[in-house]
């Protein structure tokens, strides 16, 4: 609530903007791994703000969120069969693909503006992951977006923004336990009568702490000496193993 409270106390400086703007918060700005750790849920919080030209505005609001996680570069590759084995036998690479990718709004995407819309910019996967000249019907794109799917890296939530008053929003983030350490970017978009009146961003990070932490960075800083100690605990346990479980 403290995230909420800061969003109205924000409303002060509103006045002197565009015809409506955008404020948001999250409910904590980083995500902590531990060995408990099975994905996470942020609150977002956001407050629209009106002058004196938006104050009649017939048409209520619409609220459209993008979650994307860390991008990089996905090779993805299609198995055929070569008498009894299994073989990579194509590939296709796609570049800067977010590794989690959610799709949020207050209502179907379809109902909030017009058709040319949604075909250009709509609530699609593609339309985040895909480079020109790519489309959603090509084998390899489709397969890249069934598999994200499938591991519940991207996901579609088109009525899990709610308004709490008509200026005021809120909305949940949801982290998938799979996805990976860093950046995550979050755009929301104001829309009003099938227009976009407004939009903000804001980020939020996913890292490691405590002893996950330690080992992470001890890989990391000192690969030598780590593999060192992970064989010399891996000898420890087996010869304590085979005094433990010795027949005589």
């Amino acid at each position: 609530m403290r995230a909420l409270f800061l969003l109205l106390a924000s409303i002060t400086w509103l006045g002197t903007a565009r015809a409506e703007s955008l404020v948001i918060s999250l409910s904590n700005q980083h995500i902590d791994i531990n060995s408990t750790y099975n994905g996470a849920q942020l609150a977002l919080f956001g407050v629209v703000g009106r002058d004196s030209r938006s104050t009649t505005r017939a048409n209520a609001y619409d609220v459209f969120i993008s979650v994307k996680g860390p991008s990089g570069l996905v090779t993805v590759r299609r198995k055929e069969r070569f008498g009894p084995i299994w073989l990579n036998r194509e590939q296709q690479k796609f570049a800067d693909v977010p590794a989690t990718l959610g799709l949020i709004s207050s209502r179907p995407f379809t109902e909030i503006v017009d058709r040319e819309f949604v075909d250009r910019f709509g609530m699609r996967f593609d339309n985040y992951i895909l480079p020109k000249g790519i489309a959603q019907a090509d084998p390899f794109a489709a397969a890249l977006m069934r598999l994200k799917q499938n591991d519940a890296l991207y996901a579609i939530g088109d009525r899990d923004v709610s308004f709490l008053t008509p200026d005021v929003f809120r909305a949940t983030l949801n982290v998938p336990a799979m996805g990976p350490l860093g950046v995550y970017n979050v755009e929301v978009a104001l829309f009003a009568g099938g227009v976009r009146l407004a939009q903000a961003e804001t980020f939020f990070t996913v890292g490691k702490v405590g002893f996950e932490q330690l080992i992470a960075r001890e890989a990391r800083d000192h690969g030598v000496l780590y593999g060192m100690a992970t064989a010399a605990m891996a000898l420890c346990f087996g010869w304590l193993a085979s005094v433990i479980f010795r027949r005589d």
